[in-house]
């Protein structure tokens, strides 16, 4: 477990340089310079009388706050699809019969051993995971105690740690997805700021200034309040997954194994 996690770890610290590296040259090499042009071409509009367009999308996300927004977003998007790859592992081990027994046998206290060993034998990968955990830890209870309800219990309390685990690790998302809005209100308050520091040449007939001020307050809400959606909508969709795959592998525990033992 203790490599899993390091493994983890080393994936969400390459996924954010990834992310940033990707989204800032993306920002450096086309979004803010493409910006620019349209900014620059719609002020020429605006001087020659022509009524403004509809605003374009690179406009609205050229700031940095939307820049770190999305670079939170897509990291949180890269996290929740090593998770879900996982969740599939899981759910491919569902699939397998992972205790070789026939149809309608049953487990004496004397085939846990026997049963154990193609558990042991499972790659690293797939051993770590829950459902080898429950079963063995479950066949290892009865064999030591003989004693079908202490074995229920231990393959019930395997997976409720596995679910207080697993809604443990979604901390990092959670925050993430409260720091979107954040970030995004700290760019309403800049904005807000740069527009009442330029308030004297509104009061000169030139709002300009202003406008483009106020743009900036309202774009990195904006954005901000739509990656937020679109980041809790997948966790939420993860969480619901996780949590369908614990009571699945506790069902998969009761009926392959609980349900066929005998203690004579």
């Amino acid at each position: 477990m203790r490599r899993r996690y390091s493994h983890e770890f080393l994936y969400q610290i390459f996924a954010l340089l990834l992310v940033v590296i990707l989204v800032h040259a993306a920002y450096v090499l086309w979004i803010r310079p493409q910006a620019e042009w349209l900014l620059a071409a719609q002020q020429l509009a605006e001087a020659a009388g022509d009524p403004a367009g509809r605003q374009s999308l690179l406009v609205i996300i050229k700031d940095y706050e939307q820049e770190t927004c999305l670079v939170l977003a897509l990291w949180a998007l890269a996290i929740m699809a090593y998770k879900a790859r996982d969740g599939h592992l899981e759910r491919r081990l569902l699939e397998r019969r992972l205790l070789p027994m026939e149809e309608g046998s049953r487990i004496l206290p004397e085939d846990t051993r026997q049963l154990s060993r193609p558990l042991e034998t499972l790659p690293p990968r797939e051993r770590e995971l829950l459902l080898p955990r429950a079963l063995l830890a479950g066949l290892r209870r009865f064999h030591a105690t003989r004693d079908i309800q202490d074995t229920a219990a231990t393959v019930a309390q395997q997976c409720d740690s596995e679910a207080d685990r697993l809604d443990a690790e979604l901390a990092m998302i959670r925050y993430i997805t409260w720091a979107i809005p954040s970030i995004g209100f700290i760019g309403t308050v800049r904005g807000i700021g740069m527009a009442l520091g330029r308030a004297h040449e509104a009061v000169g007939g030139n709002i300009a200034g202003v406008t483009a001020s106020l743009g900036v307050a309202f774009n990195s809400t904006f954005v901000a309040l739509v990656l937020s959606i679109v980041v809790m909508f997948f966790m939420h969709q993860l969480q619901l997954h996780q949590e369908r795959l614990v009571l699945d592998a506790r069902g998969y525990g009761e009926v392959h194994l609980i349900d066929r033992l005998t203690a004579n």
